[in-house]
């Protein structure tokens, strides 16, 4: 079973996410409101997936995955946002983000990047 850390700033965002990946066969092993408190969360936990969310107070997703990349460059992490951030998913992928999805999502297409991201 795939453990997995979730990234988001929207409480509601990171219960969707936590619910879909469990029932999904996933487990998540923790969940961070912010970039700042992901990479905290991610050297405390060393899940084997990051879901991230791109825009968020404090620490933005892109720079969460740098701090993460730096301290782990085997990190798999998915990028979670929202239509609008093509810059920043680009930004993203050239810093080494596994893949995106964009949001809305549909669970099923979640599921499978995240199921294909963890066979890489």
């Amino acid at each position: 079973m795939k453990r997995v850390l979730v990234i988001d700033d929207a409480l509601f965002m990171r219960e969707a996410l936590k619910q879909l990946l469990t029932k999904s066969g996933f487990q998540v092993v923790g969940e961070a409101g912010n970039g700042r408190d992901g990479v905290k969360k991610y050297i405390e936990l060393s899940p084997d997936l990051v879901t991230m969310d791109i825009t968020m107070p404090d620490m933005t997703g892109v720079e969460a995955l740098k701090e993460i990349k730096s301290y782990d460059p085997n990190a798999r992490v998915v990028m979670v946002t929202a239509l609008g951030h093509e810059l920043m998913v680009k930004e993203a992928v050239l810093c080494g983000a596994k893949s995106f999805v964009v949001k809305p999502f549909k669970p099923e297409h979640l599921v499978q990047t995240l199921s294909k991201v963890a066979a890489s």
